[in-house]
């Protein structure tokens, strides 16, 4: 399992980049996460403008034999969707980091992502 150093990450396995400009981040569920659901086959997706509260369900991913929730790592507005999703699901499982991620955001505050874990607390949270 691949375990990126330059993201934080929720205990519901989704992780969050902060771009450079440290007031948007891109946001997708973990490689540990895909493993488990096995292969997605749909993913629902909030629209642009939306904004969520930390922790507040922003979406769904649905493998072959299950769906799961996607929670939102820190409060934000979503500026851009992963559009290729809708008919390629399955970077989900071959990219989680890259061609993956789910939804950008415009970060209410950038202190939040402080409290999600880093790569070696959640590498030790699911038995990495």
């Amino acid at each position: 399992m691949d375990f990126p150093s330059d993201l934080r990450y929720s205990k519901d396995h989704e992780w969050l980049r902060v771009n450079a400009d440290g007031k948007t981040a891109r946001v997708g569920i973990t490689d540990f996460a895909q493993q488990e659901l096995g292969d997605i086959v749909y993913v629902e997706l909030p629209a642009p403008g939306d904004t969520f509260e930390a922790g507040e369900e922003f979406g769904t991913v649905e493998a072959v034999k299950t769906v799961s929730e996607l929670y939102m790592p820190v409060s934000g507005t979503v500026v851009a969707v992963n559009e290729a999703l809708a008919d390629a699901p399955e970077h989900v499982n071959e990219d989680p980091y890259g061609k993956g991620w789910m939804i950008e955001i415009e970060l209410r505050d950038p202190s939040e992502a402080d409290a999600l874990m880093n790569a070696d607390t959640y590498r030790d949270m699911v038995g990495g």
